[in-house]
């Protein structure tokens, strides 16, 4: 049986515009420096033909990620999930940390989406583990290396 990759339909099209990059403009672009860099002679010292095989080699290796990753997802679409109030995959939850009373929004999606940045945290996070299946007003203790954090659900939004 096959784990199926859960993803979100924004990171399954951000999948599918790399894919797609890679085999319609990069793939071309290394074939060609491969066939100028053979030009140069002898290929035992030609720096330019080994960089290019290299590249060639991790273009081809990403592609083939991607096409695994897209062939076991699980798109999900968090807008068509029933609202039963519970923290699922894809939901966008607004905590309170209440050690610091600061308040932190974050949407719950796949692991190649997830930018902490963007305020996007992988479902295979702590945090994410220690959310799902909360509802608002519930208390999610998270351990963290520093200690245990203690978050109320503010919200939760299918959106």
């Amino acid at each position: 049986m096959v784990n199926l990759i859960p993803m979100t339909i924004r990171g399954a099209e951000k999948l599918r515009q790399e894919l797609e990059q890679l085999k319609n403009v990069k793939r071309p672009r290394i074939i060609v420096e491969i066939a100028d860099a053979r030009k140069h002679g002898d290929l035992k010292e030609n720096a330019e033909y080994h960089s290019a095989r290299e590249e060639q080699s991790f273009c081809e290796g990403r592609i083939k990620e991607i096409e695994l990753k897209l062939s076991h997802s699980q798109i999900i679409d968090i807008t068509k999930i029933s609202n039963d109030g519970r923290v699922v995959f894809g939901a966008t939850v607004t905590i309170l940390n209440l050690n610091n009373k600061k308040v932190f929004t974050y949407q719950i999606v796949g692991d190649d989406e997830s930018d902490f940045k963007k305020k996007l945290i992988s479902i295979n996070s702590p945090m994410s583990r220690g959310l799902i299946g909360k509802t608002i007003n519930n208390i999610a203790i998270i351990r963290t290396p520093s200690g245990d954090v203690k978050y109320k659900i503010l919200k939760i939004e299918y959106i």
